[in-house]
């Protein structure tokens, strides 16, 4: 009997993974001698170039909007000294800083350039995962840009090198062909530029310091970063020490007792003198903040950089300054004349271009960028942002009642903020002056801090704060907390930014970060660059509400701004002063074009913040003063022969001194006894006084506005956060604020 074929068992579980296995293992092990052998092939096709036609820098052109000639840079200082010239402290630091297995692993870390890409793919932070050979062969052998071809070359040129040079070799020339900030390449220039010192004399705190710049050279130089660049630049250099006593090359206990080192002020470079400096800075930060370009990539040159900079603006922007404040600056006879430092920046506000800047009286002496620096406060002409964010949240009095321009607040000198938690807050006015009972556009024309300080806790602290953000200023701009005194301008925003959020006023909302590069071309072709769309910051109502309000500050014969009024077009603006006079400003704008003019007090020598009053030989300091004369004297000439355009929705008239479109009565606001309120020299009270936390008044008026009574309150009051009894008014303060439609008027 035949027997039955056997039947085949139907595999499960794991037997049926067995025959993939051994093809996968197969496989695998035929892609690794294949991989293998592209490896070898790789190495052997792949030339190492010849480092010095390649590592020597080219110039840049940089250019006017028009293709005029701005400047030209890239003029290389580099010095390159044998590694015993490196003090063993700076060289531990680079290590530390960069890769600390130098010495016992390979020229390629896989692993890290892994976890690296992994990171970036993921959406992480950005992260190097290369080693110092592989970083001197980019340095020396390729060039900056982050493609996939360069990475390959660089994989494959390190392993030859590292195959054919020592290490202390490789470190060396690791050493001299990195940039470091300011022009200067290698450890010795850069040893010369921030310390003056040689690279053999380095401590180590200041290798730690060069070490920290390797990893982003301009936005931590301490001297010119932004304050959030300093934090972390410091954080930066703590990872550098603590990494050098983790491989033991520091002594703990050195290293409890290092402090952060002094760094020597930045020199421009020959060329760059007059605006060409800052302006050619402001450019540079541009690209490398967006990531266009790194400032190893700009170092190596061969750009051709076009600003939106037009040569007419800025040069009109310029002649402003001197004739309207520095022929007036006596430094060798008044010692605060010395330290008024001034800059400007003038915006389309359609399109978020930059059409001149000014930073300061020349970038070979002053290296500071005034339009871009980040440490004075705004002052009141934050106040803007506080209407803005009222306006838009709908914001009511904390009875009720909608906050509009007629709305009425209590402008009482040192009236407490009603409704705040905490700490009670009770800021001054300008020369401790009292207005009683007034409009929000009155309080607006004349700057009153106790108004705007009720203003901004009945519209919520953190809309103030948001709606900062959505106009533009950084969120991490210094001072910009949800605390009571931010409607007063404690925080500390550049000109530039600034010239942002009033541009997004002006154009109906639209907010557009303020631009400075038009094109960027290298080696022939175009570098893209990335688009500048608008975003809605706020309503189209709302800013066009808070224009007509910022009109009263000019078009009032009592507002701080009145002397604006002199343009004889339509103008809408805030003054803005600053705890005892450190920084004056003027932020104004036309529908055509946007300018902010500030003024700051920098001791010379020491760069300490000082007052500016007396400046020019004009009394007391004020953003109604010399910011707002630069601006007009500027505007007249940026704008001349150009039709006189109006705000749209607005129904203020266009004519300088017309009150049309506020409210008014017979009745005039009270004015504060105090003989403080008003300027000597010019018989004018102030622009709206302490603008800072402390409320510490200021000593002195600031003179920024004509005579205070050219308006009243509305004969029936709107606003406010309470309402009391009804009971007499102070003697002396108050005025018509006292008895109102048969209450006292109060806010909360």
């Amino acid at each position: 009997m035949p027997r039955k074929p056997r039947e085949r068992r139907k595999r499960t579980g794991w037997r049926r993974l067995i025959p993939t296995w051994r093809v996968t293992l197969l496989g695998l092990a035929g892609s690794t001698v294949l991989g293998i052998g592209l490896f070898v092939l790789g190495i052997a096709l792949v030339k190492v170039p010849d480092a010095h036609a390649t590592a020597t820098a080219q110039s840049n052109t940089w250019l006017y909007s028009d293709g005029s000639l701005l400047a030209r840079t890239g003029q290389t200082n580099r010095q390159n000294v044998p590694l015993d010239k490196v003090s063993p402290a700076a060289q531990h630091a680079a290590l530390a800083a960069e890769d600390r297995n130098f010495y016992s692993e390979g020229a390629v870390n896989f692993k890290g350039m892994a976890r690296a890409a992994f990171n970036t793919a993921s959406g992480g932070s950005t992260q190097g995962g290369s080693t110092i050979t592989q970083q001197y062969v980019k340095n020396a052998y390729l060039n900056q840009k982050q493609t996939v071809t360069r990475k390959v070359k660089e994989v494959f040129i390190a392993i030859k090198v590292d195959a054919t040079e020592s290490k202390d070799d490789i470190l060396s020339a690791y050493l001299n062909t990195s940039y470091y900030g300011r022009g200067a390449y290698g450890v010795q220039a850069a040893a010369q530029a921030y310390f003056g010192v040689d690279a053999s004399q380095l401590t180590a705190a200041q290798g730690a310091y060069l070490a920290t710049l390797l990893n982003a050279p301009s936005a931590y130089d301490v001297s010119s970063a932004t304050e959030t660049g300093k934090q972390r630049a410091v954080a930066r250099w703590n990872y550098v020490m603590d990494g050098m006593v983790a491989k033991k090359w520091l002594d703990p206990e050195e290293r409890r007792n290092t402090a952060f080192p002094e760094v020597q002020a930045p020199k421009s470079a020959p060329g760059l003198s007059g605006q060409a400096g800052y302006l050619v800075a402001a450019a540079t930060s541009y690209l490398t903040d967006h990531g266009i370009v790194s400032d190893a990539q700009l170092a190596q040159g061969g750009y051709t950089i076009t600003l939106t900079v037009d040569s007419g603006k800025q040069r009109q922007l310029q002649d402003a300054v001197q004739s309207q404040l520095t022929d007036s600056l006596k430094p060798d006879t008044r010692k605060v004349d010395a330290a008024a430092q001034a800059g400007a920046v003038s915006v389309d506000p359609a399109t978020g271009q930059v059409l001149a800047l000014y930073g300061g009286a020349d970038a070979t002496k002053h290296w500071v960028d005034n339009a871009t620096r980040t440490d004075y406060q705004a002052g009141s002409t934050f106040k803007a942002i506080a209407l803005a964010a009222a306006l838009e949240s709908g914001a009511r009095t904390q009875y009720g009642e909608r906050i509009t321009a007629d709305t009425v607040y209590d402008g009482t000198n040192r009236r407490a903020v009603r409704g705040a938690k905490g700490t009670p807050y009770a800021p001054p006015n300008e020369g401790e002056r009292s207005y009683g009972q007034i409009s929000l556009q009155q309080a607006t024309d004349w700057s009153v801090n106790t108004a705007f300080a009720q203003l901004a806790q009945d519209t919520g602290l953190d809309k103030v704060r948001a709606t900062a953000v959505a106009l533009g200023l950084p969120a991490d701009t210094p001072g910009l907390a949800p605390v009571a005194s931010i409607p007063l301008g404690t925080a500390t925003p550049s000109v530039l930014q600034m010239a942002g959020v009033y541009a997004a006023l002006d154009n109906d909302g639209r907010q557009i970060t303020p631009w400075l590069v038009k094109t960027l071309a290298h080696g022939g072709e175009q570098v893209q660059l990335p688009g500048h769309e608008a975003t809605q910051a706020v309503s189209k109502d709302t800013a066009r509400a808070t224009t007509a309000i910022l009109r009263g500050v000019v078009d009032d014969p009592g507002g701080t701004g009145y002397r604006a009024a002199a343009l004889n077009r339509p103008v809408a603006g805030k003054t803005g002063t600053s705890d005892e006079s450190r920084s004056v400003w003027f932020a104004g704008y036309t529908p055509e074009l946007v300018t902010v003019v500030g003024l700051f007090g920098q001791e010379p020598g020491s760069g300490k913040q000082i007052g500016l009053d007396g400046v020019g030989g004009a009394g007391s300091a004020a953003g109604g003063k010399f910011p707002a004369q630069i601006w007009t004297a500027y505007m007249k000439a940026a704008l001349s022969g150009q039709p006189v355009g109006d705000f749209p929705g607005t129904s203020r008239s266009s004519s300088a001194g017309s009150s049309a479109g506020t409210p008014s009565s017979p009745a005039a606001p009270s004015q504060s006894p105090s003989a403080a309120a008003t300027d000597p020299a010019t018989g004018r009270p102030g622009d709206g006084g302490t603008d800072t936390a402390t409320g510490t008044p200021s000593p002195r008026p600031t003179g920024d506005g004509a005579s205070r009574p050219t308006r009243s309150p509305s004969a029936r009051p709107t606003g406010g956060a309470s309402r009391t009894p009804s009971a007499p008014a102070e003697s002396g303060i108050g005025g018509v604020g006292g008895v109102l439609g048969g209450q006292q008027q109060t806010e909360g």
